[in-house]
């Protein structure tokens, strides 16, 4: 009955032949696309950092393209080691999909030591990490330039400003204590990386005793969960005093709970006798703890 109907009406069965064409053309387009695309086919960003680039490369299934976009000396680190990537782990991604990366370098680079004589701790110790250089100890001796830089020491030896130097090179410092007994507070590192847990000990004029790294599979995405002496807001220590820290490994869903767990020891408040204080521990923004994770 249809084909009698089509046989009567030749120009409606050439318009049904001419929509069955251009469907099966679009239907034909749209598998295309999806292969060509790979729609559909989306996979989870491994996370690279700590790994080395060559062992990437070797091991490559979802054949990645990456593409090394900095480089930074790591004392602590082999070089070729992966200390960022984007985009971050965890991404949906396709197959060979450009991955932007920043890896170790093999030797440190040269640089030169900033001039940090007047200046104080604090500000001495972002001008040597702006410098590529690492603060070390800090030795307290009597000056009446109270918390003033006085000299720089690298590996024993006296160092003077515009000094060639290589990056990662570890300086110390000698300051000045002023007139009278000043101190100042343990800084709340807990849940900071190695380096601004660091940084913050330092800038607070106390110095870093004993590393703690029990467990810890990677040293730079590790967080402090502890220090003695241990952060109180309140109790205050001489100029100097060695601070122990200890770290974990964790994901940013940990370090938001160890900060969240921490609870001050009421215990550990004790009461000072720096009869003439100046504080000279670093505040929360002052240490950069609104800066957010680093992933």
């Amino acid at each position: 009955m249809i084909k009698d109907f089509l046989e009567d009406h030749p120009l409606i069965k050439h318009l049904l032949y001419m929509a069955a064409i251009s469907l099966g053309i679009v239907v034909l387009m749209f598998m295309f696309i999806k292969l060509v695309a790979r729609q559909g086919k989306e996979y989870e960003l491994p996370d690279f950092r700590g790994v080395a680039l060559a062992e990437m490369e070797h091991d490559n299934p979802l054949h990645l393209k990456y593409v090394v976009i900095d480089s930074v000396y790591d004392a602590d680190q082999a070089g070729g080691i992966v200390i960022q990537q984007d985009p971050k782990p965890g991404t949906m991604i396709k197959t060979r999909r450009k991955v932007y990366l920043t890896i170790t370098t093999f030797a440190p680079s040269d640089v030169v030591l900033p001039e940090l004589s007047n200046m104080t701790v604090r500000s001495a110790v972002s001008a040597l990490e702006a410098a590529g250089l690492r603060c070390g100890k800090l030795r307290f001796v009597e000056s009446p330039y109270r918390n003033v830089i006085l000299d720089c020491k690298c590996k024993g030896k006296m160092v003077y400003a515009g000094e060639k130097m290589s990056a990662g090179d570890v300086v110390d410092l000698t300051v000045g204590l002023g007139e009278g007994y000043a101190g100042t507070r343990v800084p709340f590192v807990i849940g900071q990386t190695p380096a601004k847990a660091r940084r913050g000990i330092l800038s607070a004029s106390l110095n870093v005793g004993q590393e703690h790294w029990d467990g810890v599979s990677d040293r730079g995405t590790a967080v402090c969960y502890r220090l003695s002496p241990d952060y109180t807001g309140v109790t205050r220590y001489a100029l100097g005093t060695y601070v122990d820290l200890w770290y974990c490994d964790a994901t940013e869903a940990d370090v938001e709970r160890i900060i969240s767990n921490f609870q001050v020891d009421s215990t550990l408040i004790i009461e000072d006798d720096f009869d003439d204080f100046d504080d000279y521990s670093s505040s929360h923004d002052e240490l950069g703890f609104d800066d957010g994770w680093d992933w």
